[in-house]
């Protein structure tokens, strides 16, 4: 007899198997996830693009950005090109152009400027030289540390005599300023009125002039070690100094001028180049008694 066959039910498409306890959900959630994955994605979901990618990318920006950062460019530009001329950036950088042996010598000369020889500014190619390769150049390190030296040092001294005060001490700064302001224009109005072709710049004036300070921190720091008589010895042989130094130095740039034009040793104008240059040096002994006698008590 024949074995019975039992007949296997097939499934159809969509319908479930009678046997099967839970369906099987595994198919459509990969066709879900198969349905949002982007081309070349690693199965997750594309990210919007940002606001500042998205700007950088308008081709409008970029020109935008190109033209902006050309503005800036030729502000910078025009900047600096006013600065340079109202404020000479390029040469107060030549007269800080100092070492520590041109500062010792400098201070050297202007205490002993009796037995230097050679006064010649030393030229490369039509251009003076740096200061820290010629003593003879004229710098503002020294005018500048001696400017601020000495207003500290007048500090001192109203203090050691119970007068300091932050007013009392910026009207003797102002005063110095004042006074060298004043001899700066002084000088270049003579220079104009006497008609004197020189090289000597208003920068060069006011490095010549601010070495006095040197001479006068020294005598009111003798002062306050020795009293009056030290003060005015060591201020007497400063003053001095200083005008040996100012006469030699300023005759190089004011009557060697006068002699390379071919005016006469004993012209009247070469006369009155002489007077301003005498007067120059004779009042720097003046001024550097008159901002610091009232320091010394």
């Amino acid at each position: 007899m024949p074995a019975s066959k039992r007949r296997i039910p097939v499934s159809q498409p969509g319908m479930a198997d009678p046997h099967q306890l839970f369906d099987d959900t595994s198919s459509a959630q990969s066709q879900g996830y198969g349905a949002q994955r982007g081309p070349g994605s690693l199965g997750y979901p594309a990210a919007a693009a940002s606001p500042q990618a998205a700007f950088l990318a308008d081709p409008v920006s970029n020109m935008a950005m190109a033209y902006g950062s050309s503005l800036a460019a030729q502000g910078k530009e025009l900047v600096d090109k006013n600065i340079d001329r109202f404020i000479p950036v390029t040469k107060l950088k030549y007269y800080f152009a100092v070492d520590t042996l041109y500062v010792g010598k400098k201070l050297g000369l202007l205490f002993f400027p009796y037995l230097h020889q050679d006064w010649e500014v030393q030229y490369q190619q039509d251009t003076p030289v740096a200061p820290r390769f010629d003593i003879n150049a004229p710098d503002l390190y020294i005018p500048a540390m001696a400017f601020i030296t000495y207003v500290l040092v007048a500090g001192l001294a109203l203090g050691t005599q119970d007068r300091f005060s932050p007013d009392l001490l910026g009207l003797q700064a102002s005063s110095a300023l004042a006074w060298l302001t004043l001899e700066v224009l002084a000088i270049l109005l003579g220079l104009y009125l006497v008609t004197v072709n020189t090289d000597l710049t208003t920068i060069d004036l006011v490095a010549f002039l601010g070495y006095k300070y040197v001479g006068m921190i020294g005598g009111v720091l003798t002062g306050l070690l020795f009293g009056k008589t030290g003060y005015h010895l060591v201020l007497g042989w400063c003053c001095v100094s200083i005008f040996v130094f100012m006469i030699r130095t300023l005759r190089l740039k004011i009557l060697a001028e006068a002699a390379a034009e071919g005016v006469p040793v004993r012209g009247a104008r070469n006369q009155l180049r002489m007077y301003l240059t005498m007067a120059v040096a004779a009042a720097q002994p003046l001024l550097m008694y008159w901002l610091t006698f009232h320091l010394v008590r």
